[in-house]
């Protein structure tokens, strides 16, 4: 399973490492990191169909995480990836908009990796 994470905090990408280094190294699970709202659009250009799960934080500079959303939603449909919003705020406006935009998940921070990995399956 591809899984594109996109958050503007570099320290996201060590911290899914360290917290999947098991499903990373049996191959369960395979990471690819954006860390803008603008360089997930652009290797979602490219890679289309590869990540099947993007786990998008909502709060970034430029291009919201909300506003990514809502790109994927309209321009990605076979197949639709799923998308799970992060954010440090669990706030009913967040957390409808991105509902109405269509998110399949919402999670909060700090995530909790083993519900998250519950979540996944893996």
């Amino acid at each position: 399973m591809k899984i594109l994470v996109v958050d503007d905090e570099q320290d996201v990408k060590t911290l899914f490492e360290q917290r999947f280094r098991k499903e990373i190294r049996e191959n369960a699970v395979q990471f690819v990191f954006a860390f803008s709202g603008e360089e997930a659009l652009a290797y979602l250009n490219v890679n289309k169909h590869e990540a099947v799960l993007i786990l998008s934080d909502i709060n970034m500079p430029g291009m919201s995480g909300l506003d990514l959303l809502a790109h994927i939603k309209q321009k990605f449909h076979e197949p639709p990836p799923v998308v799970m919003m992060i954010t440090a705020y669990g706030d009913a406006e967040n957390y409808n908009t991105a509902k109405k935009l269509g998110a399949d998940d919402f999670l909060t921070k700090p995530v909790d990796f083993t519900a998250l990995k519950e979540k996944l399956k893996i």
